[in-house]
């Protein structure tokens, strides 16, 4: 098994609880983070060296990513394993993958598809004679890849296992945080420093007009692990003196019993449809990445609920739309009629398992079941 950042380390511990239900006697080897770590994984190292993202960051790691990944492929074929599981980060697992391929018959499965519905089709076709079985979170993904011939199983996503508030900790977070009765907008400026650094002074703008028109609203900003600091001086200068959290639990109730909120692009969508929360998603890059990704974007909108539920509910200002005056009218128009995207929050959730056996264990399974009609 191989995970290379914290959400593969988090899919690779629910299916490695799942395999090992299924599989009594599972022996295990490879690279992981603490979530798979407590499931018995002995990582070959440390899976934050993998946990790099960008051209800048990536360069002077460049060599020694390469070394890691001669060392995995190496350590896969000495251990001649009946399936090698990659999880997400294909700049890594996938070379590895292909070392492993080109020496060897070992199965291998990739889990989480790549967005080739999105953008970059032939990145499916490049995996053919790479990877034997795909394992995908999104309900619409397999005829994409098993159009290149390569077996795909919707496997659900792991959002919906995860905890979601209850009423009493929301009861503890608004008592705690002096929130009284007031309604609460949540904003959500992004988890990676380059996101937080381009769109908090537009998200700040935005909260504005709206705060003008809902003078006791309370602003709650969840800050997700390693970047607190950076968001707590963001938000400094926003109106409705923001309340930064950062806690788990604290994150969840905020997410329950927040009345709408104002996101980046990304799976905090399906996060939020999880715990019923209306939205409003708004997103910005650099002006040459802004026109690439224009020129390669295959659908007509990038929220992640709008695209599994099949409705355009959840609006989005992207890109030269990305701007405080639209964003604002945006989230009035969802703080006055906020049922208009139940319906959509609640039929994604119900087509990415909601309701169904967990995740892990549907990935577990469809692993053994691969395996056994190889």
């Amino acid at each position: 098994m191989i995970a290379g950042e914290a959400s593969g380390d988090k899919l690779g511990g629910a299916a490695l609880a799942g395999l090992k239900s299924l599989v009594p006697d599972l022996e295990i080897y490879g690279v992981g983070g603490p979530l798979m770590q407590a499931q018995g994984l002995e990582s070959l190292f440390p899976m934050d060296e993998l946990s790099v993202m960008g051209i800048a960051e990536v360069l002077p790691k460049y060599r020694h990513l390469k070394r890691r990944i001669a060392q995995t492929a190496e350590a896969v074929l000495d251990l001649k394993p009946d399936v090698l599981l990659t999880i997400d980060s294909p700049d890594f697992c996938l070379r590895v993958a292909r070392r492993v391929k080109a020496a060897s018959a070992i199965r291998t499965v990739h889990y989480v598809a790549p967005t080739v519905w999105a953008w970059r089709p032939g990145r499916a076709r490049k995996m053919v004679g790479v990877v034997d079985q795909v394992l995908a979170l999104f309900p619409f993904e397999p005829p994409y890849i098993e159009a290149v011939g390569i077996r795909c199983d919707f496997v659900g996503h792991p959002v919906v296992a995860e905890p979601v508030a209850t009423e009493a900790e929301v009861t503890a977070f608004r008592a705690q945080h002096s929130l009284g009765e007031a309604p609460v907008l949540l904003a959500l400026p992004g988890s990676r420093r380059g996101e937080i650094g381009r769109l908090a002074g537009t998200f700040g703008a935005a909260l504005g007009p709206v705060l003008a028109a809902h003078p006791d609203m309370r602003v709650v900003v969840p800050a997700a692990p390693g970047v607190t600091d950076l968001v707590r001086d963001a938000v400094r200068a926003w109106p409705g003196a923001p309340l930064v959290v950062d806690s788990a639990a604290e994150k969840r109730a905020a997410f329950k019993k927040a009345n709408a909120a104002l996101a980046a692009s990304g799976t905090v969508s399906l996060e939020l449809a999880a715990s019923g929360t209306p939205m409003v998603i708004a997103y910005d890059m650099n002006w040459l990445s802004r026109q690439i990704i224009k020129r390669m974007l295959k659908v007509d909108t990038v929220t992640l609920v709008n695209l599994v539920s099949d409705t355009r509910v959840v609006p989005e200002f992207l890109g030269e739309a990305c701007r405080p005056d639209a964003i604002a009218g945006g989230l009035l128009d969802v703080i006055a009629a906020p049922d208009a995207q139940l319906d959509a929050m609640s039929v994604t959730m119900q087509r990415l398992g909601q309701g169904a056996e967990a995740p892990g264990l549907r990935a577990a399974r469809a692993i053994v079941e691969g395996q056994n009609s190889s």
